[in-house]
């Protein structure tokens, strides 16, 4: 019923999901109707929301096959959201059988279609966490005792950032997190964007994700997303629109005039 409170491990149909959200832009089928209302309030006000959501999906394809073809063999994706195709543990796989892949997410939903996914895959886990606490990842028991920060690690944290206010110190989040990464290790951010959109087409997308569970959407600018990568060296282009990353490409100046994500790859040097 409408206004009842629901315990953190009872899945609401009634408050939007931004995981769920996401897989109605990806034209999934894991969604309820207050998903797809607010979804479709995004999508009236930026349209080519579908455009990036679905390039953020391919950067993690790239981005990981590159890793695993540089001897990555461990794939920490925080904010991993439900599961669809090309997840981080297929492409990893593919690419290399021995990659051991740790998903964390703090959703109810996530972590029922995850664990039933991988329920067959001895080298994939998810775990909840929240990405907000940061020592609860790093001291994980199920993650310490699959991921080996004494080698090499990609950490993923793909459109999860901008629902850390400004507030919680996402940047101090960011550099805990990167803390343990060994040299050889690589940090994959893609985070949302305003760009040159009007405050009016601003509002209404912030007003439809403020009233999922994660609150307030907050878009960043190219110089704060810089920020999260220190310690680290950009590849290929460096921070980009998402859709334009590539590892095999030249640096260039992105287009910061169109919203949508900036994606990066930072390797630890």
């Amino acid at each position: 019923m409408s206004g009842e409170h629901h315990p953190e491990w009872v899945i609401d149909p009634e408050t939007p999901s931004v995981a769920r959200m996401y897989d109605y832009y990806l034209g999934g089928k894991d969604n309820f109707a207050a998903d797809r209302q607010a979804a479709d309030q995004v999508v009236a006000a930026m349209p080519n929301v579908l455009e990036f959501t679905r390039a953020n999906r391919r950067l993690v394809s790239r981005a990981v096959t590159m890793m695993a073809g540089h001897g990555v063999r461990q794939f920490l994706d925080i904010g991993s959201g439900l599961p669809t195709q090309e997840n981080v543990h297929q492409v990893a796989q593919r690419a290399a059988p021995d990659s051991r892949v740790v998903y964390v997410d703090n959703d109810p939903i996530v972590l029922v279609h995850a664990r039933a996914l991988l329920a067959d895959n001895p080298m994939t886990t998810v775990v909840e966490a929240d990405l907000r606490e940061p020592g609860s990842i790093l001291d994980h028991p199920e993650i310490t005792t699959r991921i080996d920060f004494d080698r090499p690690v990609a950490l993923l944290m793909l459109a999860i950032l901008h629902f850390v206010p400004d507030e919680d110190r996402p940047a101090e989040i960011v550099a805990k997190l990167r803390a343990p990464l060994v040299p050889g290790s690589y940090l994959v951010i893609s985070h949302g964007h305003r760009g040159e959109v009007s405050r009016d087409v601003e509002e209404r997308v912030r007003s439809a994700y403020g009233r999922t569970g994660a609150g307030d959407l907050v878009p960043r600018g190219a110089d704060e997303v810089m920020t999260f990568f220190e310690g680290t060296e950009l590849v290929g282009p460096g921070l980009v629109q998402v859709a334009d990353w590539r590892a095999d490409a030249e640096p260039f100046e992105p287009d910061l005039s169109r919203p949508g994500f900036l994606a990066g790859v930072g390797r630890v040097v």
